[in-house]
């Protein structure tokens, strides 16, 4: 199934995965639909699509709010006709041991990391089933898939992604309405979230960990281009991204 002509929300995209998927995929031939709380990122992102010829269109969203939700996919749906795939990819990472008790970040990342996946999830949700189709890509992490000192929080969220995505994958094909699903697992890539770490030993070891490791958000662009161009009946479900010389 070609990328070509599909609608495609991306919330996140202004900046690290969430940008540079909106440029490949709009390089590709999709219809690109920018969503992140940084309008002004938004524009800029708009711009530069704009120019090497890609349709791209932007909102003001922020993921936490139902209502904002809902709106992305109304404003979609009025410039576009419909929405063929949505990719989950806001959130935010202030990697902290329980002792600090950072208790508002723990807030923030279930808003965002949690509660902006299901927002995302309730929005489209209807549009999908009653077109019988729909696929919905969410960003989760490796701290979705293993335990990390310092993630307790970051990584619970990221495990309730994986969960939350797995459960819609079977319910779908329970239910025939043929959406499908991809969880993405990245490892060390080299994005702003980074910059959410407030404590300071913790982002004293992150940032070497990333300088060492790291590799660029367009590695897990083209794995986001590959899930959606699987033929229609092939759902691929999960999948693990870091650098090849990273050992764990």
């Amino acid at each position: 199934m070609s990328i070509q002509d599909k609608v495609i929300i991306i919330t996140g995209a202004s900046s690290g995965i969430g940008e540079a998927t909106a440029k490949l995929l709009a390089n590709q031939g999709g219809k690109i639909v920018l969503a992140a709380r940084r309008e002004e990122r938004l524009k800029q992102i708009a711009a530069d699509i704009t120019r090497t010829g890609g349709k791209v269109i932007y909102k003001a969203v922020d993921v936490r709010k139902p209502a904002d939700n809902a709106a992305l996919v109304t404003y979609a749906k009025k410039q576009y006709g419909r929405v063929d795939v949505i990719f989950l990819n806001a959130g935010i990472m202030p990697i902290a041991p329980l002792s600090a008790l950072k208790v508002d970040e723990w807030d923030d990342m279930i808003d965002i990391n949690i509660k902006g996946v299901l927002n995302g999830i309730a929005a489209v949700l209807p549009d999908f089933i009653a077109q019988k189709s729909g696929h919905i890509i969410a960003t989760s992490s490796v701290a979705g898939l293993k335990a990390y000192p310092g993630g307790a929080v970051y990584g619970a969220t990221k495990w309730a992604v994986r969960d939350l995505m797995e459960v819609l994958r079977m319910e779908s094909a329970q239910e025939g309405t043929n959406i499908r699903t991809a969880t993405l697992y990245p490892a060390a890539i080299n994005t702003e979230l980074l910059g959410a770490i407030t404590d300071a030993n913790s982002a004293k070891d992150f940032d070497a960990i990333y300088k060492q490791y790291g590799i660029t958000p367009d590695r897990v662009a083209s794995v986001v281009a590959f899930a959606i161009n699987q033929p229609s009946d092939v759902n691929v479900s999960e999948f693990t991204i870091g650098p090849t010389t990273q050992p764990w």
